[in-house]
């Protein structure tokens, strides 16, 4: 799953929205690209917790490839940098 450039609150439900899809299609570590990410607040911390948890119920693995370093930044202030097993860089294909 690809996050769009903006993930705010106004972005938050349609985010959610499209969550099921990226855990039930496919298998093995469901990869959130975030390298695209530039606006965001804590809703995105919220949305990549929720993905996480859908991955594991599923019986996936989980992490965020491409985390820009304010989300890192964001994600350790809240204490949930390992959970979401960010990865900064460019995400592989």
């Amino acid at each position: 799953m690809k996050l769009p450039p903006q993930a705010t609150l106004e972005q938050a439900a349609a985010l959610a929205q499209a969550l099921p899809a990226a855990v039930a299609d496919g298998n093995g570590v469901l990869r959130i690209d975030a390298s695209d990410l530039r606006s965001f607040d804590s809703s995105a911390i919220a949305l990549l917790m929720q993905a996480r948890r859908m991955a594991q119920a599923a019986g996936r693995g989980f992490e965020v490839a491409g985390a820009p370093a304010k989300l890192a930044e964001l994600a350790r202030l809240y204490g949930v940098e390992e959970l979401l097993a960010l990865r900064s860089g460019t995400p592989a294909a």
